[in-house]
């Protein structure tokens, strides 16, 4: 039997987001939206959806007088990412 793959993480753009926030500290994100060449709108929706499933923090500010969005990936999204890539090598053994 398979493992369950993280419904998700199994989203291209999800999953590339997090990809990206793993082996940093925080992205903004224009860093994110040029990293995964998503559009503005699509980005946005994908990091709520993170941030609402606990898998990353998103602090808005200002830098200036230019708004500004640092996202960061959670432990819990550390560990989703980690059971994530363990399910896919379950199934390339098969």
């Amino acid at each position: 039997m398979f493992k369950k793959l993280d419904p998700l993480l199994h989203s291209e753009l999800r999953l590339a987001v997090m990809s990206v926030l793993l082996g940093l500290k925080d992205a903004d994100f224009n860093y994110i939206k040029e990293q995964t060449q998503a559009t503005a709108g699509n980005l946005s929706v994908q990091l709520d959806k993170l941030a609402q499933a606990g898998y990353i923090s998103v602090e808005k500010g200002f830098e200036g007088k230019r708004p500004k969005t640092t996202c960061r990936i959670t432990p819990a999204g550390i560990q989703a990412f980690e059971n994530y890539v363990e399910s896919l090598k379950d199934y390339i053994k098969r």
